[in-house]
């Protein structure tokens, strides 16, 4: 058994006093409270009870939505923010996602619709209220809309839908575009009043471009939604799209005019890119999957991608008259000798995957130290109220937490749990040596205990500097359970997923509402969060200044070995990716105490107030005299405990701290 294994057996073992210790620095995390009383800001008291007397939890912002908001408002004001600004943002960001607008009277066919309608938003979707709010829609939005009504413009022989959708009162028109027009029928086509679109890739017309009200432009990118309860919507899968299968299609017949209607299930949805003649062109790829379990690649190039933006993973997918094209012509990587591509007479339609729902029991009053304890089955003979939270779940019992109340915790990590967001400390982390895939492995701990996680990058790191005792927010985990019965995490960088490093964010410092200040003397060898405060250097004949070379892609030393550089972090070679880095152990000091630390890249830029460049080309007793002119320059800082009792498998495997426990994360000259 590898030491890895090992390690992942011992996932929930942790020393009690260290857990102890753990709890008395969280209690006290500024972030945490922040996050806490942005949710009592959101959502006022307005839960109400069952007929049981259980308390119902409302729809409000979840924890991860609130921290995911938080920190990016962070990184986009780097000098810091406010807890007014964060508020402000929030609140807009909130109201904008749901937006509550007193009701105009909708048209009867959507409010029959809105009754059985149980999908989760596509991720892109915009209202039709938003877009008349802001005047404004790009092209990668989508608009999950009803056909109000279907009309040819006076005088004309252009066709015009009329569209509502589910969560505005307004309705807006559209230019159809001629690709659709041999399906409109105000009777029997199948674009209709009551028929549910979904369309990408629109510009919209407003009012000061032309005369009456805003309009949209024609876009081939439209999916027309079927529902198989529907008996004229069953009739045109069943006469149309039953009879031909993946197995049938043959190129020779394709070649003499042959085409094909297909029904499949949407596998996955990919994202690369190929080189072209002329440059890089976007391709998206999707695995469809028919009856017979045989499976090809719908290919999407260009501008198409948008297409995707439609699509959902499990829905069913039928393509009327697709282009059909040899897999080697179309550079991919396939098993079979064919693939599918959008062609000019290509008819999209969708029976989509409606998401079952879940109930969740949580303790009505969870200890957020203690983790909320999340029961596999409600009990309803257990004796405390609990409050229901409803939870998405999908075909394979998947159970969806983007959007769950409180904080999630180590031990509340279960099989088959996504989206999972966790708050903790960084305390060992390497990479997998035996895959040329760039995977990291990562230990997470909190006050319930610490677990491994699997990071998988498209390409390389991305993530900048992190080290132990390194405060991070991580969100999109996927939990699994493994043959031998353990929780394995995984971690895919993505759009829907994030990690952020709170020891290292620039606005940290300057956010008060974000930190509290702490003298130096509260600094425990036991302590584990990024503690802020206001020190000046010390004992300035002690300190040590190195100038060493650095993977400007993960901020660790690199050593130059007669192959060319190579990362100590990454493992790879790096020589067209190194950067001239300080590696400074210095004495700071307080009204407290005195702190031997260590700290490297901008931080310790900030503190010599000279760039690693400037400071190499200084002569060598200019380079010794120089830190003398720094005593008692005063600045706030960031610094954590990087060699507490049960970080990393060993030594530090970078070679970075050497012995000393204090790290300076982040520093700011005090003016």
């Amino acid at each position: 058994m590898t030491s890895f294994e090992n390690q992942k057996f011992n996932t929930h073992i942790v020393d009690v006093d260290s857990i102890m210790e753990v709890e008395q620095d969280q209690e006290e995390d500024p972030f945490l409270g922040f996050i806490d009383y942005a949710r009592s800001v959101l959502l006022p008291e307005e839960e109400g009870c069952d007929s049981n007397g259980n308390r119902e939890e409302t729809t409000g912002p979840g924890w991860s939505w609130i921290a995911c908001r938080i920190l990016k408002t962070c990184i986009a004001y780097s000098s810091g923010v406010t807890s007014a600004i964060l508020l402000s943002e929030l609140s807009q960001a909130w109201n904008e996602q749901h937006r509550a607008r007193a009701p105009r009277k909708r048209p009867e066919c959507i409010n029959q619709l809105k009754k059985k309608h149980g999908r989760k938003k596509l991720p892109n979707t915009v209202s039709i209220d938003s877009i008349y709010e802001k005047s404004f829609l790009s092209l990668s939005s989508v608009l999950e809309a009803v056909i109000v009504d279907a009309f040819l413009l006076p005088g004309t022989n252009i066709y015009m839908l009329r569209l509502g959708d589910f969560w505005s009162s307004n309705t807006i028109d559209l230019y159809l575009h001629r690709r659709y027009y041999d399906l409109v029928d105000t009777n029997n086509g199948i674009l209709k009043r009551g028929r549910e679109i979904s369309l990408t890739g629109c510009y919209l017309r407003t009012a000061s471009e032309g005369s009456g009200c805003p309009r949209l432009l024609p876009t081939e990118y439209l999916v027309m939604l079927l529902d198989e309860d529907q008996d004229d919507d069953a009739m045109l899968l069943g006469a149309q799209f039953c009879s031909d299968s993946f197995s049938s299609i043959s190129l020779d017949a394709v070649s003499k005019g042959a085409f094909y209607s297909l029904y499949a299930r949407i596998e996955s949805i990919g994202s690369l890119e190929t080189q072209g003649k002329f440059g890089s062109i976007q391709r998206k790829q999707i695995t469809l999957v028919d009856n017979d379990g045989v499976k090809l690649k719908f290919l999407l190039w260009g501008e198409q991608v948008l297409l995707a933006n439609l699509l959902s993973v499990g829905s069913m997918l039928a393509l009327d008259r697709p282009f059909i094209a040899s897999s080697v012509d179309s550079v991919i990587e396939a098993c079979g000798e064919l693939c599918l591509e959008y062609g000019s007479a290509t008819q999209i339609y969708l029976v989509p995957f409606i998401q079952q729902e879940e109930q969740v029991s949580i303790s009505l009053t969870p200890n957020r130290y203690q983790g909320s304890r999340l029961p596999s089955t409600f009990d309803p003979s257990q004796g405390p109220k609990v409050s229901q939270v409803t939870l998405p779940c999908d075909s394979q019992g998947s159970i969806d937490f983007s959007n769950y109340p409180f904080q999630s915790f180590v031990t509340d990590l279960r099989d088959k749990m996504t989206s999972v967001s966790l708050y903790g400390i960084v305390t060992d982390i390497f990479r997998e040596r035996n895959t040329a895939e760039a995977i990291f492995s990562l230990r997470i701990e909190d006050t319930t205990g610490a677990i491994w996680a699997k990071l998988h990058f498209s390409k390389s790191w991305s993530l900048g500097r992190l080290g132990l005792g390194h405060t991070i927010y991580i969100s999109g985990l996927t939990c699994s359970m493994t043959k031998e019965k353990l929780v394995e995490v995984l971690w895919f960088e993505s759009d829907r997923s994030s990690f952020v490093n709170l020891s290292c964010l620039p606005a940290l410092l300057n956010s008060s509402c974000l930190h509290q200040l702490s003298y130096l003397s509260d600094l425990s060898i036991q302590s584990s969060r990024t503690h802020i405060c206001r020190v000046w250097l010390d004992q300035i004949e002690h300190c040590h200044v190195n100038t060493r070379f650095s993977h400007a892609v993960c901020g660790h030393f690199a050593n130059e070995t007669p192959c060319g550089f190579k990362c100590n972090f990454c493992h790879c070679n790096c020589d067209a990716e190194v950067m001239r880095t300080f590696h400074l152990k210095i004495t700071i000091a307080d009204e407290s105490t005195k702190i031997f630390a260590w700290c490297t890249g901008q931080t310790a830029t900030e503190l010599l107030q000279i760039s690693p460049d400037e400071f190499n080309e200084l002569s060598e007793e200019e380079q010794v005299m120089y830190p003398s002119s720094l005593e008692s320059e005063r600045f706030m800082v960031a610094i954590l405990n990087c060699k507490r009792q049960g970080y990393g498998a060993g030594e530090d495997p970078t070679l970075e701290n050497e012995g000393v426990s204090w790290e300076i994360t982040r520093a700011l000259k005090c003016e």
